[in-house]
């Protein structure tokens, strides 16, 4: 069996998107959010539902995932593969964009409801930290308790996670596995041998597809393989024009080429503020 990567636009919503599967997304958040069976987020409805994309309109960065719980909690899912400038304030425009949008015309305050935002990178954002799940909240400095935990943000940093197959034990760290290695493997791993996994696996099993689907997930990867090469291409760049000068040398020159800024910055380690004055 070939499998579609999980982190390719089309797979990515076909299988946490999809009306059909929506036990996947379910126990994708439960794991996310460490929920117990007590607390476990056991229905949603999905605002976006998964339909086979048209190729023309696959995106080249990003890409999401929105459902409602019975709580009235809004959850925003979302895969980024490279890092674009600005990406973190983008992820907080879209989260507060997310709960601001909850009112209608003449509706009060309360009726928000929380969000949470979660953030699945294949690249690493914190590299001050190595856990590969970070969650990110508001609270009050002197007695560190949250008070204001109306939008809360999770970090997945892929590269990050190292573990084998032999070492998965926790529900997270299956479905990290899953979206990290799925395209590469053949037979679904004895530690994911479980109905839910099972069922992720079929909507990313290649066989299972119709030729409309294959066509758009050759196309996501396409688009995947080309944002990984500008990257690495970028980088390149970078060190054969100066293997013997400084990283501001490194970045001054791709600057000089019209690379974006927030690329320059995540490959040299540099401020975006110090290579915009470059």
């Amino acid at each position: 069996m070939k499998f579609a990567d999980p982190r390719t636009d089309f797979a990515f919503k076909k299988i946490f998107g999809n009306e059909q599967a929506k036990d996947v997304l379910i126990s994708f958040l439960n794991a996310v959010l460490h929920l117990d069976q007590a607390h476990a987020i056991i229905d949603v409805t999905l605002l976006d539902p998964y339909e086979a994309p048209k190729t023309k309109y696959l995106r080249s960065s990003f890409l999401d995932v929105k459902c409602l719980d019975i709580r009235g909690v809004t959850y925003v899912v979302e895969m980024q593969v490279a890092y674009v400038a600005g990406f973190e304030k983008r992820v907080i425009y879209n989260a507060s964009k997310t709960y601001a949008g909850q009112l209608l015309k003449g509706e009060h305050y309360p009726k928000l409801n929380q969000v949470i935002s979660i953030n699945i990178l294949d690249f690493v954002l914190f590299d001050d930290f190595s856990h590969y799940l970070s969650c990110h909240e508001m609270r009050e400095k002197i007695t560190g308790n949250c008070y204001l935990d109306e939008i809360r943000y999770y970090f997945i940093e892929l590269p990050k996670f190292t573990k084998t197959e032999a070492e998965l034990e926790t529900s997270i760290e299956k479905w990290v596995y899953f979206l990290k290695h799925a395209g590469e493997l053949e037979v679904i791993p004895e530690k994911l041998d479980e109905p839910v996994f099972h069922h992720a696996f079929d909507l990313a099993n290649r066989a299972n597809m119709t030729p409309k689907e294959l066509e758009a997930y050759e196309a996501s990867m396409t688009v995947m393989r080309d944002e990984r090469g500008r990257l690495e291409g970028a980088f390149e760049l970078g060190e054969k024009t100066g293997a013997k000068n400084s990283k501001r040398e490194i970045a001054r020159t791709m600057r000089q080429r019209n690379l974006d800024s927030g690329l320059i910055a995540d490959l040299t380690g540099l401020e975006v503020e110090e290579i915009e004055k470059l």
